[in-house]
C-alpha cells in the first residue's frame, strides 16, 4: 500500500517534554505495540522459551538502572514517554529495545533460537568519500515483521542540551537510525547474540551516539556501553570517517571504512564475534548471506550517488523484502543519509513501492 509521506513528529525542549509528546501522541498505538511484544515473549516465539508476564516485567525492571546510568537525559525522555503512553518504564524498555531484550531473555531462560524467529533483518551500507563524489553515504533498509510497518515514525528533534537530529524509528522507541546536526549518522543491523545480559538496549545507545560531534566519539559511546544484546552498528561523520561494529555484550570488533563500501546484513563476519553469535534459523541465515552478496555486487564498481542507493534498496532480487510465510518479514522503510551535506532521505514501507522524501531540518 502506498502512502503519500512518512509520518513526522516534531519535538523540541527538555527530554521530558520530548518524551511526553511522543508517548501521549501515540499512546494507544504504543500500548498495543508493547502488548504484542510481551505476548511474543510469553509464547516463546522470539525468545526460544516461554516466560511469565511477571518474570518478563521483573527482567525489564532490572534493566532500568543500566538505562539510567548510560544517559540520564535519555532515561528522562524514556520515562516521560512511558508516562505519556500510560505504560511502565519496564514496558517502554521492552517495546523500544525488543530485539536486545529477547537476547537477554534467552540468556535468562537458556532458550534456543526458535525456528519462527522474526527479527529485524536490515541491509545497510557505508559508502566512502572516494566512491561518492567526495561526500560519503550511510544507507539502509529497515526490515521487520510486517506488523511493524504501520508503526514507522520519523522524529525531528530539537533537544535543549544535545544536537538536533532526524531519527527514523517506530512509535514508542527512542531511535533506530539517525543523523544529527553535526553530520554524525548511525545505522544498524540486528544480530542474534548468545551473550545477552541485563544492560542497556540498542535504541538508547543509538540516541546516545547521536549526541556526539564525530564518528570517533560516537564509536567510544558504543564501545563503553553496557549492552543488553547484539546489534551491528554503522557510523559515519561529515568528514567521511566511518566504522562498522559487530557489537555484542562481550566483544565488539571494529572495522574501519577505507576505500571500498562496507555492506552488512544480519550475520557476523568477524571470527571473534562468531564465537558469541547465537545460531539463526537456516533460511534466515541464507537470506542474510544472499542480501550481503547482492549488496556487494550492486556497489562493486563506479561512483555511487543517491539514485544508485535508492535502486539498491529497491532491489527485488534480494534486498527489498516482501512478507512470505513463515517469517512475514518485509522492508518496512529505508533511509539514505549523507553526513557531509546533512541530507536525509526517508521512505515509508517497501522502497520498491513507495517514494523517498528529502527530509528538511526543523529550522529550514
Amino acid at each position: 500500500m502506498k502512502r503519500p509521506s512518512i509520518r513526522i513528529l516534531n519535538a523540541k525542549g527538555s527530554p521530558e517534554a520530548i518524551g511526553y509528546l511522543h508517548g501521549s501522541q501515540y499512546a494507544e498505538e504504543i500500548q498495543q505495540y508493547a502488548e504484542d511484544r510481551i505476548s511474543l515473549v510469553t509464547a516463546g516465539s522470539w525468545s526460544g522459551a516461554p516466560m511469565t508476564r511477571i518474570d518478563i516485567h521483573d527482567l525489564a525492571e532490572s534493566m532500568i538502572s543500566a538505562h539510567r546510568e548510560f544517559n540520564e537525559e535519555l532515561f528522562a525522555e524514556l520515562t516521560a514517554l512511558a508516562q505519556g503512553a500510560r505504560i511502565s518504564v519496564a514496558e517502554a524498555i521492552i517495546v523500544g529495545g525488543f530485539t536486545d531484550f529477547v537476547d537477554a531473555v534467552r540468556a535468562e531462560t537458556g532458550g534456543g533460537i526458535p525456528s519462527e524467529l522474526q527479527e529485524d533483518d536490515c541491509t545497510a551500507v557505508l559508502v566512502p568519500n572516494s566512491r561518492s563524489g567526495g561526500s560519503g553515504f550511510l544507507a539502509q533498509t529497515w526490515d521487520m515483521h510486517d506488523t511493524a510497518t504501520d508503526h514507522v515514525l520519523l522524529l525531528r528533534l530539537q533537544p535543549d542540551n544535545s544536537p538536533a537530529a532526524i531519527i527514523f524509528t517506530t512509535t514508542g522507541c527512542l531511535g533506530q537510525i539517525g543523523m544529527n546536526e553535526y553530520g554524525v549518522a548511525v545505522g544498524i543491523n540486528n544480530l542474534t547474540g548468545g551473550d545477552g545480559q541485563r544492560g542497556v538496549t540498542w535504541t538508547s545507545v543509538v540516541r546516545g551516539m547521536l549526541e556526539e560531534e564525530t564518528a570517533n566519539a560516537a564509536l567510544q559511546v558504543l564501545l563503553e556501553a553496557d549492552l543488553a544484546g547484539a546489534h551491528n552498528y554503522l557510523i559515519m561523520d561529515k568528514a567521511g570517517n566511518g566504522f562498522n561494529v559487530e557489537a555484542m555484550p562481550s566483544i565488539r570488533p571494529v572495522q574501519e571504512l577505507h576505500n571500498d563500501p562496507i555492506v552488512h546484513t544480519n550475520h557476523v563476519v568477524t571470527p571473534s564475534a562468531k564465537a558469541v553469535q547465537a545460531e539463526r534459523p537456516e533460511d534466515l541465515l541464507m537470506n542474510s548471506t544472499k542480501r550481503l552478496n547482492r549488496g556487494t555486487e550492486l556497489l562493486k564498481n563506479g561512483e555511487v550517488d543517491t539514485q544508485r542507493l535508492v535502486e539498491l534498496t529497491q532491489d527485488q532480487e534480494a534486498i527489498c523484502r516482501k512478507p512470505v510465510e513463515p517469517h512475514l518479514i518485509e522492508s518496512s522503510g529505508a533511509a539514505i543519509m549523507r553526513p557531509a551535506t546533512k541530507e536525509f532521505w526517508a521512505c515509508w514501507g517497501q522502497p520498491s513501492e513507495n517514494d523517498y522524501e528529502l527530509i528538511g531540518w526543523a529550522d529550514d
